[in-house]
C-alpha cells in the first residue's frame, strides 16, 4: 500500500486509481519531466524478478492508439511497479452503469476501437483473456484504450501456475477448462457489446455447475430480447462472437469489425437526396458516370453479409431462409 506523497524514485504518489487481483495502480507525478502517469504495483513482490519482467517486455511489443501504452518497468525502494500512460476519463463500465444501453451509433463506435485495439494486439502474440468493460478506458476525447493486456500471466504465476483466469460473466466456455485462445477474447468482446447495448449481461455469472449449459449456449438471452432497438445484423453479429463452440465464433477481431462496419446502418435518410436522373441520362450516361454506377453496384453485390442467428433458439441460419430448420420459428 502505498500512500499519497510517497516517492518511488522520481514518481511521487497522488492518489490510487483502483485495484484488482493482479495489484493496485495509482495517479503519479513524473517530477523530472512533470508528468502525470499510472504505476501499476503488483499485490505479491515475492516473485523471481526475471518472471515479473517477462510480461512487461511482451506488452512493450504492443503500440496502438487504443491500448494503454506501457512505459517502462522498475524497482525502486524493493518495490517492483509498471509505468503506464494515464488516461484521464473513466472506465467504460462506469460509462454504461450510469447512463443504461449507449446509443447505437456511439456503442458501434467503442467496439471498433475495441476491435481494434485486439486485433492489433493478436497479431502481436499476446491474448487478453480478461477482456471487459472494467478493463475498458474512455477518455475525456471518446477514445477507447483498452488496459491490462496480457495481465494474465502474472495472475497465472501469482495463483500458484492455474490457468483458469478471467472474469466469468465475460469468460468464454473454454477459459473455465484452462484453455483460453485468441478466440476467447472475441467472447468477451460480445459479451462487452452486448452489455454496451442492454445496460445488462447476457447471463448470471455461471457457476461451475452451470459449464454445460454455458456449453449449449441456453443460458444466453439473445440482446434483441433486451432491447428491440438493436438491429436483427448487430444481433447476429454479437450472438456469433458468443457462440460456445469455437468452430462457430468469430476467430479474428478484424472479422468481427468487418462484418460490423458492414452492418452498420445507413445514414443516407439524414443525407439530401440526389438529384433526379432524367430519361435522357438514364439512356445514354457519360462513359466516366456510367463506369461509377457499374463500379457502385459491383461492390454493392460483393459486400459480405453479417452472419444470421434464429431469433429464438439462437442456431444459426441460411442467408435466404425466413423459417429456422431447427425450432420452426418464422424469422
Amino acid at each position: 500500500m502505498l500512500f499519497r506523497g510517497q516517492s518511488l524514485g522520481k514518481y511521487k504518489i497522488i492518489s490510487p486509481l483502483g485495484s484488482g487481483g493482479f495489484g493496485t495502480v495509482y495517479l503519479a507525478q513524473d517530477t523530472w519531466i512533470d508528468k502525470k502517469v499510472a504505476l501499476k504495483v503488483p499485490h505479491r513482490q515475492n516473485i523471481d524478478f526475471g518472471e515479473l519482467l517477462r510480461e512487461p517486455r511482451l506488452l512493450a511489443s504492443l503500440n496502438h492508439p487504443n491500448i494503454v501504452a506501457i512505459t517502462t518497468a522498475e524497482k525502486q525502494d524493493n518495490i517492483f511497479f509498471i509505468v503506464m500512460e494515464y488516461v484521464p476519463g473513466e472506465t467504460l463500465e462506469n460509462v454504461v452503469a450510469r447512463e443504461g444501453p449507449l446509443e447505437l451509433s456511439r456503442a458501434l463506435d467503442y467496439t471498433c476501437q475495441i476491435c481494434n485495439a485486439v486485433d492489433h494486439a493478436h497479431r502481436q502474440g499476446v491474448i487478453h483473456r480478461d477482456l471487459r468493460p472494467a478493463n475498458v478506458l474512455v477518455s475525456e476525447a471518446g477514445v477507447l484504450k483498452v488496459a491490462d493486456f496480457g495481465t494474465s500471466r502474472f495472475l497465472e504465476i501469482a495463483a500458484h501456475g492455474t490457468t483458469v483466469i478471467g472474469s466469468p460473466p465475460y469468460m468464454a466456455p473454454e477459459q473455465f477448462q484452462g484453455k483460453a485462445v485468441f478466440a476467447s477474447d472475441i467472447y468477451s468482446l460480445g459479451v462487452t457489446m452486448y452489455q454496451m447495448l442492454t445496460a445488462t449481461l447476457p447471463y448470471e455469472p455461471p457457476a461451475p455447475s452451470d459449464l454445460d449449459l454455458l456449453m449449449s449456449g441456453k443460458l444466453v438471452t439473445a440482446p434483441r430480447e433486451r432491447n428491440a432497438a438493436i438491429p436483427r445484423a448487430i444481433n447476429d453479429i454479437i450472438l456469433r462472437a458468443m457462440a460456445p463452440h469455437l468452430q462457430t465464433r468469430y476467430q479474428r477481431a478484424a472479422d468481427v469489425l468487418e462484418d460490423l462496419l458492414a452492418a452498420r446502418p445507413s445514414r443516407r435518410s439524414s443525407r439530401p437526396a440526389p438529384p433526379a436522373i432524367r430519361p435522357s441520362d438514364e439512356a445514354a450516361p457519360s462513359g466516366s458516370h456510367h463506369a461509377h454506377r457499374v463500379q457502385s453496384r459491383l461492390r454493392a453485390r460483393e459486400t459480405p453479409q453479417p452472419p444470421r442467428f434464429c431469433w429464438h433458439c439462437r442456431k444459426p441460419l441460411h442467408a435466404r431462409t425466413d423459417r429456422c430448420p431447427f425450432c420452426g420459428e418464422t424469422q
